[in-house]
């Protein structure tokens, strides 16, 4: 009797070990090469503005020998967007700008901005993928430092994209200012919200002194577009960018959860986002304000977590429309 109640036990543990097995073949071997670009139209700009697309990439995370991934970017080139938004986490090795400079060929000359993540600075560390469970991930010192210093160069003297690490700068699209806003990595704490509101000053200053004569010009954009980015989207830089004026929030880090549970969504962040929001397009509000929020669920994933599920890795390009 022993023996026989026993069998539904060993059939049952053998059919949940077989599931294991196949979401693991699944998640390593195929799911983190479904490269994916996810579509949105969202009405932020104001009446009678032509439409602007705007291709955002993110978490990248490149090692030299993916192949793969580096084609795919650069067939990216194709859709030939007008702004490019790049929200860090670019190298996953430290020979990874290699791979970066045939993936991002094709953009050069095409308007960007960016900001850096932890991994744009820093190379990645094995870690225990529990612990993610406990809360944002802590850096533990030892890190090998990568060559960001050449990785901006190629992104601003190259590709020509604008650094908004703490920063803000102006540009012209369809003859409308667009004007860029951003902050370091805010999951190192290297994010200086201090500073954005004299950044947004200025932006708005410059919104109505085109030719910086100190007077007002009647030929002002009396509504210009506002792109906020930050690496890492926590809901203090969520709260500054939209009660400082910001209409579109573009973020990364979180990897959309990078194993989702299907019915579910993401089980972590790594930041303090709500889990709802942790990848896709959404809205945030604050202070009587509310702006467009696109959280990218990433290119890439760390070498040492080579596995997506559920959650396939993605660029996304947003049609901006008049309100």
């Amino acid at each position: 009797m022993t023996r026989t109640s026993s069998r539904p036990a060993r059939t049952a543990a053998l059919a949940v070990g077989a599931v294991g097995v196949a979401a693991g073949i699944w998640g390593i071997g195929i799911e983190r090469h479904l490269y994916t670009l996810r579509r949105h139209t969202v009405a932020v700009l104001a009446p009678g503005a032509a439409p602007i697309r705007v291709l955002h990439i993110s978490d990248v995370h490149m090692a030299p020998w993916q192949r793969r991934k580096q084609a795919w970017i650069a067939s990216l080139a194709s859709l030939r967007p007008d702004l490019i938004i790049n929200t860090g986490d670019n190298l996953g090795h430290p020979d990874g700008l290699r791979g970066l400079r045939a993936a991002f060929a094709g953009f050069r000359g095409t308007p960007g901005a960016f900001v850096h993540g932890s991994n744009d600075l820093y190379a990645p560390a094995p870690r225990n993928p529990l612990r993610y469970f406990r809360g944002p991930s802590e850096h533990t010192g030892g890190e090998v430092r990568l060559d960001t210093e050449a990785l901006d160069a190629f992104f601003t003297n190259t590709l020509g994209w604008q650094d908004v690490n703490n920063a803000a700068a102006s540009i012209d699209i369809h003859g409308r200012r667009v004007n860029l806003i951003g902050v370091d990595d805010a999951h190192r704490d290297w994010d200086r919200l201090d500073l954005l509101p004299g950044l947004f000053d200025h932006l708005r200053a410059r919104d109505t002194d085109l030719d910086g004569d100190g007077h007002a010009d009647a030929e002002a954009d009396p509504d210009p577009l506002t792109v906020a980015v930050t690496h890492a989207p926590y809901r203090r830089v969520l709260d500054a960018f939209t009660s400082g004026g910001a209409d579109v929030i573009f973020g990364g880090h979180t990897h959309g959860g990078q194993v989702r549970v299907p019915g579910f969504g993401a089980l972590v962040a790594n930041c303090d986002i709500p889990l709802r929001q942790a990848s896709g397009l959404s809205s945030w509000h604050r202070a009587g304000r509310t702006a467009a929020l696109n959280v990218s669920a990433g290119i890439g994933h760390s070498i040492y977590a080579p596995v997506r599920f559920a959650c396939p890795p993605e660029a996304s390009l947003l049609t901006l429309v008049a309100r």
